[in-house]
């Protein structure tokens, strides 16, 4: 055979093999090839708004974690003045419930006073009467004697 004839034949055999992968075997190639180019670009897509939603899910966080802590802030205030509120209402109740006691002590003690002076004049006005009677050795009018002891007591 000869050299010419081979490299004809080869070439033609060649020329049909490239139509044939160029007819049935490229286009399901690009075919995939394409599908997965689009399929890449719709992850970057993908990948670029998750990644824009992480942003802006992060500004939200910390949008909310500041909130959170001016909120704490806040209670945090209210406790203090109503705490301070509670010790000052609790300081004017012990400071009246002080002067109602000390009143009411000083009552007893003016009821208790007044009482031992009349107890005491009482007993003034027995002793001087039993003194008179001792003095005079006889029996004294004692209801004369302690209207005169009375007002005699009532001007000391």
């Amino acid at each position: 055979m000869n050299i010419n004839a081979t490299l004809v034949l080869q070439s033609i055999a060649m020329m049909i093999f490239v139509w044939f992968c160029m007819k049935f075997l490229w286009p399901p190639l690009i075919k995939a090839m394409d599908e997965r180019r689009e399929r890449i670009a719709e992850g970057l897509a993908a990948s670029d708004r998750a990644e824009k939603e992480l942003e802006s899910a992060k500004t939200e966080v910390d949008r909310q974690i500041r909130e959170a802590r001016d909120k704490a802030g806040e209670i945090v205030d209210q406790a203090t003045q109503r705490h301070s509120q509670l010790v000052d209402q609790a300081r004017e109740d012990a400071t009246a419930e002080r002067k109602r006691q000390v009143t009411a002590a000083e009552a007893d003690i003016a009821q208790a006073a007044n009482q031992a002076r009349e107890e005491l004049r009482a007993a003034v006005a027995n002793l001087a009467v039993l003194g008179a009677t001792k003095i005079l050795e006889r029996e004294v009018d004692a209801n004369t004697h302690r209207e005169l002891l009375d007002k005699l007591i009532a001007e000391i």
